[in-house]
């Protein structure tokens, strides 16, 4: 079997180390050498974004808020699923993440950072929720490896009951707020009511139908 080529290398925020690697088409990003995702394997992203804008997809120029940009899978799903009019934000808080998906990784998603619908934030989509002037119509989340994971201690400010709360008040009426997570997390569906949404959960798969099934929530503000 071929190896893996690290084509760069990154220091997180937390001091830890993420790396974009390639073996023959495959790409893959690895965060302290655990694998984050693949080019091979991303239906649970593509999920998110076609989950969590389909509710919304109807309105009037519908804006959307994308916390991590990752391969681009997901803010590909959105755009997919939106109209012309759409106002779509990426928040990605890795400045080298930004970088490879204009670079080795563009093609995967057909280059979604360059659709005009496109806003890209750099920083965290924590601040980026709580500074929003205008109520957006949908928060997808994909940071981390979801609720659980909270490898970054400013996560508990998006999943955490402050963070879920402040969601809810970016909100507008019937506004989708979707969070990925490599797993099911029971008390994260109960935090999401506890905060007033009405929760549906999805397990979807990442890849063909034997692939690893990965959670999606849909949450809608009433």
């Amino acid at each position: 079997m071929k190896p893996w080529i690290t084509l760069d290398t990154t220091t997180l925020p937390d001091g830890g180390t993420l790396s974009l690697q390639q073996r023959d088409q495959e790409l893959v990003l690895r965060a302290n050498g655990v694998e984050l995702m693949t080019s091979r394997a991303h239906g649970s992203e593509d999920a998110l974004g076609e989950l969590g804008t389909a509710p919304i997809a109807a309105r009037k120029r519908p804006r959307v808020l994308i916390g991590g940009l990752g391969m681009g899978f997901t803010l590909r799903a959105a755009l997919d699923g939106l109209g012309p009019d759409a106002d779509v934000i990426i928040s990605e808080l890795v400045e080298e993440v930004v970088a490879w998906n204009r670079g080795p990784l563009a093609h995967l998603a057909g280059n979604p950072l360059d659709d005009p619908r496109v806003t890209l934030l750099q920083g965290d989509v924590t601040r980026h929720i709580a500074r929003q002037e205008t109520r957006l119509d949908a928060i997808l989340l994909d940071v981390d490896n979801g609720p659980e994971a909270l490898t970054a201690q400013a996560n508990e400010g998006l999943y955490g009951e402050k963070g879920l709360e402040r969601a809810f008040h970016a909100l507008t009426p019937g506004g989708i707020l979707g969070v990925w997570s490599v797993s099911d997390d029971q008390a994260f569906s109960r935090r999401l009511k506890k905060a007033r949404f009405q929760v549906k959960r999805h397990s979807v798969r990442a890849a063909g139908e034997r692939g690893r099934r990965h959670l999606v929530w849909i949450a809608r503000r009433p």
